[in-house]
């Protein structure tokens, strides 16, 4: 039998037991793509990550090798695993951890507060911005109408690793009770260059907070989602929802009862947005041994 070391985090969130938990192997060496993804399907979160040690020069130039899993794909890069992986690999104190994912390197940079759950930032590629989409198409996978999204602002594919479409609802109420058929959706994306999409409202439960978000996907709903809350992030400053590096909040979670806060901001320069950076708290919650048969 091969024992696996694994630690459990949840992040986006100050307090255990809320966020978006993720499971990370400490060391996937020797393990197969398919074993990975049998390990995915086993924890059955919204990721879990693989982190495969290298040659110390490598790592120094490129960062520490991790590959993202969901319960049905490889993912080149995702917002939660990169900052909770990071975080287990901070270990006592360094300020700057770089994960080489398949999408690329990755820096994430982190700082402690007195008291207070350790807070990790990470910078994600630059955005690329493509399909704009017909509120009418949308609508159609939704119990949603037309009227009911906002119309000061497209609804448009944003990808700064994953791309996500976003979409503006008018209505805190309507959004949260938001159904989407996810075949349909899943279809269509597929053939617009999407993989996801994201809704959002300005109407939020925390006065604080700038949008109410919300991530419907094949393994159900996502609690914290930091690749898509990136694309927002160059979304609202594209579009005026968010000035160019101003710090916002993105709420996203409650209805699942996993209540998570993600903080994000982005620089628009020369017309075009750059420099997009999403960041949050993140709290151990378990450690253990998986038991895999050779």
């Amino acid at each position: 039998m091969k024992k696996l070391a694994m630690v459990y985090v949840d992040v986006f969130t100050e307090r255990a037991l809320t966020g978006n938990a993720l499971a990370v192997c400490l060391d996937g060496r020797g393990l197969s793509t398919e074993q990975m993804q049998a390990l995915a399907r086993e924890t059955n979160l919204s990721e879990t990550t693989f982190i495969l040690p290298g040659e110390t020069a490598v790592q120094r130039e490129r960062g520490i090798r991790v590959r993202i899993f969901t319960v049905q794909e490889e993912l080149p890069f995702a917002g939660h695993p990169t900052l909770g992986t990071a975080f287990v690999l901070r270990g006592s104190g360094n300020s700057e951890v770089r994960l080489d994912l398949n999408v690329g390197t990755v820096p994430v940079r982190f700082e402690q507060a007195d008291g207070k759950p350790v807070f990790g930032e990470m910078t994600q590629k630059n955005p690329e911005f493509g399909a704009t989409h017909a509120v009418e198409t949308v609508a159609s996978f939704t119990n949603l109408t037309p009227s009911d999204f906002d119309d000061s602002v497209p609804i448009q594919t944003v990808s700064t690793g994953v791309p996500f479409a976003i979409a503006a609802v008018k209505s805190l109420e309507k959004l949260r009770n938001l159904r989407v058929d996810q075949h349909r959706a899943g279809e269509y994306l597929a053939q617009s260059g999407g993989k996801f999409f994201y809704f959002v409202s300005r109407e939020t439960v925390d006065p604080k907070a700038r949008l109410h978000a919300r991530m419907l996907f094949y393994n159900g709903e996502d609690p914290a989602t930091g690749s898509a809350a990136g694309c927002c992030a160059s979304w609202m400053v594209a579009h005026g929802v968010a000035a160019s590096d101003e710090h916002v909040m993105i709420e996203q979670g409650l209805e699942m009862h996993r209540s998570s806060r993600i903080f994000v901001r982005a620089t628009k320069q020369d017309n075009q947005v750059i420099n997009v950076r999403v960041g949050g708290n993140c709290v151990e919650v378990l450690r253990g041994e998986l038991t895999l048969p050779d």
